[in-house]
């Protein structure tokens, strides 16, 4: 399936070491947000964020899917 058949929507970190930041990702097959999020980092870290229950719509668009999701840190992995 393509990315613009699924959409994307936009995730907002709440804490940790990305605090602030958005990015924009992918909805999974199904049409739901990710449960996770693993984001890359310098000398093959990455950080692990987990989906929580911040969630956004736009009322002039798609009322069925969030445009943004809420996600807090949970963990970095180096490898």
């Amino acid at each position: 399936m393509s990315t613009e058949a699924m959409g994307t929507y936009t995730a907002k970190l709440t804490d940790g070491p990305l605090e602030g930041k958005t990015i924009r990702t992918e909805f999974l097959e199904s049409g739901d947000p990710r449960a996770r999020l693993e984001i890359p980092a310098d000398s093959g870290k990455h950080y692990i964020y987990q989906r929580s229950s911040g969630i956004e719509f736009d009322a002039g668009g798609q009322a069925n899917r969030p445009t943004a999701v809420d996600y807090r840190y949970l963990e970095a992995v180096f490898k």
